[in-house]
């Protein structure tokens, strides 16, 4: 039995991997700063709870930053990997810490207001060593702003409406 639930996480994140990658690409509004927001953040948060802090941020790291690879921001791909890394397993400790003084759903709402406000963060950090200039990195800020609302408020509505109600999938034994 402790070989199967291995099988299953292992095949559980490479099924995240992928989700997290399709979900960055499939629907791509540009920005301004020549950047652009997407759905992979939904996953990004999915990951972390379904999955836990380890394989979650593997997950979540990987399919983000191949999505960078993928799109041509090949710049991105190793702060993508560790932003969207240390989103999903901030998603899921911060959840559980959290779930243990309140109830469900706001625990799960503000681990993903935290985790989105590392992903605005982080960029804003790596865009400003990246270009010199903390001043062009808050250009950036509005988007990945809406970005992180639409993927803490989907996340939250996604993981209430269908992914709580699969049995065994947010088994993390």
């Amino acid at each position: 039995m402790k070989l199967n639930s291995h099988i299953r996480r292992l095949t559980l994140t490479g099924v995240f991997v992928a989700l997290t990658a399709v979900a960055t690409l499939i629907i791509r509004i540009p920005t301004i700063t020549k950047g652009y927001i997407n759905l992979g953040d939904t996953v990004v948060n999915l990951a972390g709870w379904v999955l836990g802090p380890f394989n979650g941020a593997a997950a979540a790291g990987l399919g983000s930053a191949l999505a960078d690879l993928i799109s041509g921001y090949t710049v991105y791909v190793p702060a993508t990997f560790i932003i969207k890394a240390l989103m999903a397993a901030a998603a899921f400790q911060l959840w559980a810490l959290l779930a243990k003084r309140l109830k469900d759903l706001p625990a799960r709402i503000i681990a993903a207001v935290a985790a989105e406000l590392i992903m605005i963060a982080g960029y804003a950090v790596f865009e400003g060593l990246l270009y010199g200039s903390f001043a062009s990195a808050v250009a950036s800020l509005s988007g990945n702003l809406v970005q992180g609302i639409f993927g803490a408020a989907a996340s939250v509505t996604l993981y209430e409406a269908v992914l709580k109600r699969i049995p065994h999938l947010t088994d993390r034994n």
